[in-house]
């Protein structure tokens, strides 16, 4: 095991990385300390998978769980007047970039002995979670609010999940999931660090898509956080190895109806949270917005906030480009084209616009959308 550890950015109190937790003696979310970074020679070309940045991670396990993660297409596209890179993160196993997480997370967490996890998530996170525990033999629990589709567990029931429908709303269903940490472990993808070392492999691999340099902009659909802080952690790696000269500007896309990560730091006030085609972004209460707002800060990047209307042609846009994505990705299209307009970015830059989910899991939002009744 590295000398890495648990760490409280705030405080700057650390534990052992030896003992498995998913948050601070307190309850406060954890990052974990700086790691060193890797160069493009420690890459491990035999992998065509996320593993192949495996000397970037903490330790790694002897037997990773996999299913062939990563390596997405980044596809060049002419967009709102510029050019944009499509980061494809919707080829993946489970259909979004929350199996970068997993596996890392998973893998990781079963090499400390951890054989069985609890997560809350009705959409991408437990799908992804699901999977890669069964992929490694683990077994585990999704915990979903009660009036949640039965379509949106499915898939995690199909990889035999338990599922546990929670009385209330999503805050209530995070804060069972928290009780019900006592009896299983809380492998969170809004808590877990290591699930951040996993996201954090998108930036390594935009760094060798793009011939071993970074890009000049990312912008990312943003709930909790998890990709705006991987490509932060991922980016300080290579600029702390001396790979990159400096880092790309981080932007995150979010709703107006759900932003609350974008309004602070746009510096606007907080606002009652209501209803997105954008569900994959809509966390009222982020545990990490601080953290956020600090790598956007600190990347010179930002925030931006997109209407209903504007995530919704974002995503027939990109549909009718043969890209076929969730709307709440299609918010990161629609705010290429807003910091275009502004002039915070410009048409000749590398600017990565990842999309994060497939449309195949919102088939009933794009039904609204073009007039059809499959209900």
């Amino acid at each position: 095991m590295s000398q890495t550890a648990y760490l409280d950015p705030f405080t700057g109190q650390t534990w052992p990385l030896a003992t498995p937790r998913w948050c601070g003696d307190d309850r406060q979310p954890l990052l974990l300390t700086d790691l060193p970074g890797m160069s493009r020679d420690d890459i491990d070309r035999s992998k065509r998978s996320i593993w192949r940045y495996a000397a970037a991670l903490p330790f790694i396990p002897d037997a990773p769980i996999s299913l062939g993660e990563g390596c997405t297409p980044l596809l060049e596209m002419p967009l709102a007047g510029g050019t944009a890179l499509l980061k494809c993160e919707w080829f993946m196993p489970t259909g979004s970039f929350k199996d970068r997480g997993a596996s890392i997370m998973l893998s990781l967490l079963r090499a400390q002995g951890i054989d069985h996890v609890l997560e809350d998530s009705s959409g991408n996170g437990g799908a992804a979670v699901s999977a890669y525990a069964a992929a490694g033999g683990m077994r585990s629990k999704i915990m979903v609010p009660a009036y949640t589709s039965p379509a949106k567990t499915v898939q995690a029931r199909a990889v035999g999940a338990e599922i546990e429908l929670v009385p209330g709303t999503r805050q209530d269903c995070a804060e069972a999931a928290e009780a019900e940490a006592a009896n299983i472990f809380y492998a969170s993808h809004n808590w877990q660090p290591f699930f951040l070392h996993g996201t954090k492999t998108l930036a390594y691999e935009l760094w060798e898509d793009l011939g071993f340099v970074a890009p000049d902009n990312v912008i990312v659909p943003c709930g909790a956080g998890s990709n705006v802080l991987g490509c932060y952690i991922g980016f300080s790696e290579l600029l702390r190895a001396g790979q990159i000269s400096k880092l790309p500007r981080i932007f995150a896309a979010q709703p107006e109806n759900c932003g609350p990560i974008g309004r602070a730091e746009l510096g606007l006030p907080e606002a009652e949270a209501v209803p997105t085609i954008a569900e994959g972004t809509a966390i009222a209460k982020p545990l990490r917005q601080r953290e956020c707002i600090q790598a956007m800060r600190e990347s010179g990047g930002g925030a931006v906030l997109l209407t209903e209307d504007e995530i919704k042609d974002a995503a027939l846009m990109l549909a009718s480009r043969g890209v076929y994505v969730e709307p709440t990705c299609a918010q990161a299209a629609s705010a290429f084209g807003r910091l275009l307009a502004a002039g915070k970015i410009a048409g000749n830059e590398k600017t990565v616009v990842v999309l994060t989910g497939t449309g195949l899991k919102a088939t009933q939002r794009y039904a609204e959308f073009v007039g059809l009744d499959i209900a």
